[in-house]
């Protein structure tokens, strides 16, 4: 950690929080369409593909399936929704980081940054470059799963962080052109998916609907479990408030952006466990380990498998760009703050980008992509964000008891939409610690995030701030 001395805040948001700096400029490129384009870019992942038949091997029933995709579209849509007052409050560079510092302090936004910096952005990016390189190599006609082509999977996953983090290197223009198109190409991937299957496979098989809830296919473990499944896939709606700085006119882009684009992610997962349920029957979506696919099979044969194929490629790699694009933005934030060494604020001085906390994602997922599986990689990350993102969503609490707070939008459903994605946040984290085989891993992960408060203690908690604003560290 290092010192450093900032200018006076300038934002167009409101300043409320005491010991806030400036952050350097970056320019304001991204319209609403690419800002929507963020969120579902992010969002639509690999999620929709993979966990239908985790979900349904806790939840085997139509009923609670529904249940449960509902449940998550509703915890998302309420931490937008909140999200949206917040952002457009204070449309600064890092997003949630900014929230909580604002909100409850320098302590808990540091704990987030280094949460980010130790666990989060390198599982996440971990995990959906893993999942991409699966499917490239299968395209390629190489079956991940056997060596040694298994191994061959990190090292793909790993350039394909590299080249990726390159492109957003150079400038956010081209991170946004690859966030719009893959974005597209995914969305409308899926979309013909599900067309297919509502239009050809439901008139022949009449859909396998009833029992709409079996017994035993209900229970409340169960669901808990399930949902952290769901929430992985609706993970992304939160991200485009990182990159709040860039983005034009945010006042009103923000809000706009974030909640029409989580509103088109959750009406799509909807209709894709219509249509999979539409070609095949819960049992058999328990057992597929991606179910697009076989949906695809049943349909058009085997040319529909590798349709399925380039679309979760295009999805994954659409989401691992918009990771990059986005989440970096923290590491430059804190920089800026103080909290991180001053060179990751930097901007490139031809390309415009935050390119040292862009390089420095990029080699923390490389490192976690070669030494640790998707699986390990995904629970890691959907354990640790939880408590951040429900800190940043109460920060909304906190906010609207201040003077001055006059954001330009208004969160509706206040205050019932935060409180539900609150107590719902605590509910899975406390699931996760009740549930025998994810005590450990859970706290594990949180002794990492705590071993956060001695380093601050020991370095940013140490600096003083002298009377004309500048910083010392001693």
């Amino acid at each position: 950690m290092a010192h450093s001395t900032m200018p006076a805040r300038s934002s167009s948001g409101p300043d409320l929080s005491p010991g806030t700096t400036a952050q350097p400029a970056l320019p304001r490129r991204l319209g609403l369409w690419s800002a929507i384009a963020v969120v579902i870019g992010i969002t639509i992942g690999s999620g929709i593909f993979r966990t239908p038949a985790s979900v349904t091997n806790r939840l085997p029933g139509p009923l609670p399936l529904f249940g449960v995709w509902i449940a998550g579209g509703v915890v998302a849509l309420c931490g937008a929704l909140t999200l949206a007052e917040v952002a457009g409050a204070f449309p600064d560079t890092g997003g949630i980081y900014v929230f909580i510092r604002n909100a409850w302090g320098r302590l808990p936004a540091f704990l987030f940054g280094w949460a980010e910096l130790a666990i989060i952005r390198a599982a996440a990016l971990g995990a959906i470059a893993t999942t991409f390189a699966e499917y490239l190599l299968r395209v390629s006609g190489f079956d991940p799963t056997v060596a040694p082509y298994d191994g061959w999977v990190h090292y793909v996953a790993a350039i394909a962080i590299a080249v990726v983090a390159a492109l957003n290197y150079v400038g956010v223009r081209w991170g946004s052109l690859i966030q719009n198109v893959t974005t597209v190409a995914k969305y409308f991937g899926l979309l013909f998916i599900i067309v297919v299957a509502i239009a050809v496979g439901l008139p022949k098989t009449g859909g396998h609907f009833t029992p709409v809830s079996p017994p035993g296919s209900f229970s409340i473990a169960p669901f808990g479990l399930a949902l952290v499944s769901v929430l992985w896939a609706y993970d992304g709606w939160a991200d485009l408030a990182f990159i709040s700085g860039e983005v034009k006119d945010p006042e009103r882009n923000l809000p706009r952006a974030l909640i029409f684009g989580t509103i088109a992610v959750v009406v799509i997962y909807l209709l894709a466990n219509v249509a999979y349920l539409g070609v095949m029957s819960v049992d058999e979506i328990r057992h597929s380990k991606l179910v697009a696919a076989d949906v695809a099979l049943r349909l058009v044969g085997p040319v529909g498998v590798t349709f399925v194929s380039i679309t979760v490629m295009l999805s994954t790699l659409g989401t691992l760009n918009g990771s990059i694009l986005t989440n970096p933005r923290v590491f430059f934030a804190m920089s800026a703050d103080g909290m991180l060494f001053k060179k990751i604020s930097a901007v490139h001085p031809r390309f415009e980008t935050p390119y040292v906390a862009i390089a420095l994602a990029a080699v923390l997922g490389i490192i976690f992509v070669l030494l640790r599986t998707f699986e390990q990689l995904a629970d890691t990350f959907v354990t640790a964000i939880l408590p951040f993102y429900a800190l940043g969503v109460a920060s909304i609490f906190i906010f609207r008891r201040r003077a001055g707070y006059e954001p330009p939008f208004r969160a509706p459903l206040y205050p019932f939409a935060p409180i539900l994605f609150v107590v719902a946040s605590a509910y899975l984290l406390g699931n996760a610690l009740i549930d025998d085989s994810s005590r450990w891993p859970t706290l594990a992960i949180f002794g990492v995030i705590l071993v956060g408060v001695p380093v601050y203690y020991l370095t940013v908690g140490r600096r003083v701030r002298r009377v004309d604003g500048s910083t010392q560290s001693y």
